[in-house]
């Protein structure tokens, strides 16, 4: 796949909440009042993940002239960090309130496309689903799910897939809390080289993205927990198996079968949303971008243009 430039327009979006004042930073790549496209805004994972890993997304620029937004969700990267939050700030209400206010802030709630991968793809499947907003006409659940008892369940059932051995590291690990390990550490990478990104080494965005997790794990700690074998955050008890209905926008579905996405997490969305398409890739774990880079771009970029 050719490079493409990600030079662009970068700023902060002032963020008011709750009496409160946040930043928000953000990247544009393309032109967002001239391109003649609907622009895309990118969900990063995590949660608590930079927004690194998805700057790939700009090959739909230069494949198909879509402006592409990206952005630090408040908790990580460059926008404002807040180590000191409890459970009760971090809520869907938010990442939608947030997300609502760099639309604004950009011009843009009129009309826009979005795309969220992972976590990302929840918040993106909430939003549309709970604000249902008239200016989202395309929505990209990549790898995601509609509730974290479907996505756990799927999660746990790829440790079946496991070699024994490797399996038993991480079930007594996570069992007896000691994910410190450096037995624990070896087993957990056979399990995300085979259900997080299959590419080897790992691409740098995506290390990046990582290690800025690691450099403050607030958001993830809190909503997820330790580990996505045994959530026990905020996000335990999401759902929107009930709201999927509601989401009016055209939707596209993306997920592999070595996914830590398992099909089970993604189905409320097939049986349940009015436009939906679901499209799995064969050679790819949770991230085709990086593992399958020419079919995911023309899947996703035909996806937005062929029913602008």
């Amino acid at each position: 796949m050719s490079s493409v430039s990600l030079d662009g327009m970068e700023g902060t979006a002032r963020f008011p909440y709750q009496n409160e004042t946040y930043t928000t930073w953000y990247k544009v790549v393309g032109d967002l009042p001239n391109s003649g496209h609907r622009p895309l805004v990118i969900l990063h994972g995590g949660p608590g993940m930079s927004h690194h890993y998805m700057l790939p997304h700009g090959q739909l620029h230069a494949l198909y002239g879509i402006p592409v937004v990206f952005y630090d969700q408040v908790g990580i990267g460059q926008s404002t960090h807040l180590r000191d939050k409890r459970a009760g700030f971090w809520t869907m209400e938010l990442f939608m309130d947030e997300l609502d206010n760099l639309l604004a802030h950009l011009g843009i709630q009129g009309d826009f496309d979005l795309l969220g991968n992972s976590w990302g793809a929840m918040l993106a499947g909430h939003y549309a689903a709970v604000r249902h907003p008239v200016g989202m006409k395309h929505a990209v659940i990549a790898n995601g799910g509609a509730s974290m008892k479907l996505w756990e369940t799927g999660t746990k059932q790829l440790l079946k897939r496991l070699q024994d051995d490797v399996r038993e590291v991480i079930e007594r690990g996570e069992r007896e809390g000691r994910r410190y390990t450096e037995e624990y550490k070896a087993a957990m990478h056979v399990f995300q080289m085979k259900h997080i990104c299959t590419v080897d080494p790992w691409p740098q965005e995506l290390v990046t993205s990582f290690a800025a997790t690691d450099e403050d794990p607030t958001v993830y700690g809190i909503m997820i927990g330790p580990s996505e074998f045994n959530v026990s955050g905020t996000l335990k008890s999401w759902s929107i198996v009930d709201e999927v209905q509601n989401i009016t926008a055209s939707t596209l579905l993306i997920n592999a079968y070595d996914d830590s996405a398992q099909d089970m997490a993604l189905m409320p969305f097939f049986l349940k949303v009015k436009q939906v398409k679901w499209v799995q890739f064969a050679y790819s774990s949770h991230l085709p971008a990086f593992e399958e880079p020419e079919r995911y771009f023309e899947v996703v970029g035909r996806f937005l243009t062929d029913s602008a």
